[in-house]
């Protein structure tokens, strides 16, 4: 994600999409699959190696939601890959809740791994609708964390793509990563 020339094709297309060409978009989807895909494998790492849905089939979910969405303002290629992150997680959590609801009424809780990101007492695999929780939680109580949270983790962005899409300095995005993470830190130690 390191192409943050406003000359580059995918900030011309977005740029097109701004003014309501909705046909960038089938422009648009080649330039940026790779790099999608390479989001739903961030989530899909922390999955349970059994999940029945495809990072592939999260990528074409994820850009068909994008492109159905009516008002379209992608302000940069960053801003456009952290949306495209955000819809890839509320898909897993759709998912995920429809696939309990399946198994005896719920009892069965979908599974992720959250390899070291943040300390959460040794537990090596957590529930990934607890996490949704935890991180809802958080976007209620500051809204700014939960989305650096969402671009760090899940998205895979860089502190500075973080400062740059939030309009912070890194700086500021540095110390409420720190904060979120103990949050969340504790908000899923409880879960137990």
């Amino acid at each position: 994600m390191s192409e943050t020339s406003g000359n580059s094709p995918i900030t011309k297309i977005l740029t097109d999409l701004k003014m309501g060409g909705d046909e960038a978009y089938e422009t648009l989807f080649p330039l940026v699959y790779d790099e999608l895909r390479k989001i739903a494998g961030g989530y899909f790492s922390r999955e349970r190696s059994d999940h029945t849905l495809q990072p592939t089939a999260l990528v074409h979910e994820a850009f068909l939601r994008l492109s159905k969405q009516s008002a379209v303002d992608f302000e940069s290629r960053t801003h456009f890959f952290g949306v495209a992150a955000r819809l890839m997680r509320e898909i897993l959590i759709d998912h995920a809740r429809r696939h309990n609801s399946q198994k005896r009424g719920g009892e069965s809780r979908t599974r992720i791994t959250l390899d070291g990101a943040v300390d959460f007492g040794g537990k090596q695999q957590l529930d990934v609708l607890a996490v949704d929780e935890a991180l809802t939680k958080l976007e209620d109580l500051d809204d700014r964390q939960a989305r650096i949270v969402e671009m760090k983790f899940f998205a895979g962005l860089n502190v500075d793509e973080i400062a740059t899409v939030l309009e912070i300095s890194p700086a500021t995005v540095k110390r409420e990563w720190s904060s979120a993470k103990l949050f969340l830190s504790r908000m899923l130690k409880s879960e137990n």
